[in-house]
């Protein structure tokens, strides 16, 4: 069963990076695509520009692999989407698969979009509400809206929790952590 979802132009995706919860880890992974029409790739899909964007071309479901060299903790994903400029290329439905590599993926979070334009946060916890360690993570985009064939996507942001767990407090602990 999907999750709705709904798109937020207001979610600031970049405030807790900001503040030092999440930093953005999409940059350590490989990323390949099913298909993407030429100079719409993985490179539209990664840069800073809202304006640029992937574009599928071939069969459903339309597949966005990110491969880890190590286990990586994963928060979120963060998907940006724009139906006003795209409408039937819009992603409907959107499966969000974990695993170690292409054979034993596993299915973390299935997702139900509305018209969405801006953000999506979806959140990747394990049995325990943790968030998932994994090599690899694949999105499918399995529908879009109208019955599109071919898909939109502007942005994708794969975001781990920092970890706090060294705390300097004395001065001269502080002092000599810059030192690391």
């Amino acid at each position: 069963m999907a999750t709705k979802f709904t798109a937020s132009q207001e979610l600031d995706v970049f405030k807790d990076e900001k503040e030092g919860l999440y930093r953005e880890v999409g940059n350590q992974a490989v990323w390949s695509l099913s298909s993407c029409k030429a100079g719409f790739g993985v490179e539209q899909l990664r840069d800073d520009s809202y304006d640029s964007y992937w574009q599928s071309d071939g069969p459903q479901p339309h597949l966005v692999n990110i491969q880890f060299r190590r286990k990586t903790t994963i928060q979120d994903v963060c998907i940006y989407t724009d139906y006003k400029a795209d409408e039937s290329y819009t992603p409907n439905r959107v499966s969000i698969r974990a695993g170690s590599h292409f054979n034993d993926l596993f299915e973390v979070e299935q997702i139900e979009l509305n018209e969405p334009i801006g953000w999506i946060s979806v959140p990747l916890k394990d049995g325990n509400g943790r968030p998932i360690r994994t090599f690899m993570i694949q999105i499918a985009i399995l529908s879009n809206h109208q019955n599109g064939r071919d898909t939109h996507v502007r942005r994708i942001k794969i975001r781990s929790p920092v970890n706090k767990a060294l705390k300097f407090t004395s001065l001269e602990c502080l002092m000599r952590s810059n030192i690391r």
